[in-house]
């Protein structure tokens, strides 16, 4: 008897694990890597920040191309076949960034990793998992993208000491070894449909109606009309506003920590706001009633993030506790925001129209957060000048987080259905 048919085992949570692993390396190599690709980058040849930052942003910016396309190339190549591509070219791309001796060289670089990275991301995991579970889709897509966390935990550190002991170019070697688990993760499990198994999604016996899992709109929209439509354009705009000031706050959060309470402790603080954020997202990955509102939950979600960055504003730079709770409550939010719009794009879209809203989505997001570090480094600036003190700039930076997170919860809450529609 199979794995797949022995009772009590349900494939799909392998396919959820194999997921998992393919966040961890995409986001470990594709989201956390540039930053201190940045700092490596400059450190040995001495380009200026501002020049390494533009190919930081393009890198980015060509991943929210590639993303917005990527149920078009899914469509024609097939998970598995886009997948390879991705971790070939995300490889490709980081062994480019570190041996680039010329600007151009680099400006190259970017394009394979920003390819690459758009391949392994978030509406690539969402693509994934989705076809094995409607019912428990929140758990499966919070258990997949705690991968993305678990990336920047393991991933950050050892990009540091992989660098300061073998060189750039040794550690991008790490390249390799996405290629090979991709590639042995792609055959064996991502070529794997519900369907060629005889499986059901969640692993039912039956069909699982998709009234069950909440309230819909049910509306087909072919891809040309979704910018006509309101729940899209909300969607895209909460996510778009919401993890732009996430990653512009968490840009810039290590820096603005150190003066006051020193570089250990810091990255402390870092740490307890990733953990807060795996902590968010399982549970409201588990505990989100399956009729809820998630417009709603995500606004919630942002709610708190918002008070967290009440709380730093509060700390004014020297209260410790203050500071650790404010991570808490801003770091509980950040996982929310990339496993929320899927999930929401699951109950207002028919099922056939959700990879395209989801990749559409990201793409919007991640075009606008590609300049969230640089605008937030010019509001750093502006604060520094107008108050004559670089360290009383953080109120500016906490300020603007809040504001634009709570655009993020209008613009997710304009998009709610005011009626319950009658299936």
């Amino acid at each position: 008897m199979s794995m797949a048919r022995r009772p009590g085992i349900f494939f799909g949570w392998r396919v959820v694990s194999a997921a998992f692993v393919l966040a961890a390396l995409g986001w470990g190599m594709g989201f956390y890597g540039p930053p201190i690709y940045l700092q490596a980058i400059q450190e040995r040849r001495g380009w200026s920040v501002g020049l390494i930052s533009t190919a930081v942003t393009l890198h980015f910016v060509i991943g929210a191309v590639v993303v917005a396309n990527l149920s078009t190339l899914h469509a024609r190549f097939g998970v598995p076949v886009a997948t390879k591509a991705g971790a070939i070219f995300l490889g490709v791309g980081v062994l480019g960034w570190a041996s680039a001796t010329a600007p151009w060289q680099l400006f190259v670089a970017t394009l394979f990793s920003g390819a690459g990275w758009a391949a392994m991301g978030a509406a690539a995991v969402n693509a994934i998992v989705s076809p094995w579970f409607v019912r428990t889709r929140p758990a499966a897509l919070s258990m997949a993208y705690n991968g993305a966390s678990i990336g920047g935990v393991v991933f950050s550190p050892l990009w540091v000491a992989g660098i300061s002991v073998l060189g750039f170019p040794l550690a991008a070697a790490v390249g390799v070894v996405t290629v090979l688990t991709m590639w042995v993760l792609a055959d064996w499990l991502f070529s794997r449909t519900p369907q060629q198994m005889g499986l059901r999604p969640d692993g039912d016996t039956g069909l699982t109606s998709l009234a069950s899992v909440g309230p819909h709109s049910m509306h087909p929209q072919p891809g040309s009309l979704l910018r006509d439509d309101l729940k899209f354009l909300t969607l895209s705009a909460g996510t778009a506003l919401g993890l732009f000031a996430q990653i512009g706050l968490i840009t810039h959060l290590f820096s603005l920590l150190v003066p006051a309470l020193g570089p250990q402790p810091a990255a402390l603080v870092m740490g307890l706001a990733t953990a807060s954020a795996i902590a968010g997202r399982t549970i409201v990955g588990w505990v989100m009633p399956v009729n809820a509102d998630r417009r709603i939950v995500a606004s919630a979600s942002y709610a708190v993030q918002l008070a967290g960055s009440i709380v730093f504003i509060l700390a004014a730079g020297s209260s410790a506790r203050l500071l650790f709770l404010g991570a808490v409550l801003f770091g509980a939010g950040i996982g929310n925001a990339t496993s929320l719009p899927p999930l929401i794009a699951q109950v207002e879209f028919s099922e056939d129209r959700v990879p395209r809203v989801v990749a559409l989505t990201v793409a919007v997001a991640q075009a606008a957060y590609a300049f969230a570090p640089a605008t937030f480094g010019l509001v750093r600036e502006f604060s520094a000048s107008a108050i004559g003190s670089a360290s009383a700039a953080a109120p500016g930076l906490f300020i603007a987080a809040a504001l634009v997170q709570g655009l993020a919860i209008c613009a997710f809450l304009l998009g709610r259905n005011r009626s319950r529609p009658v299936f």
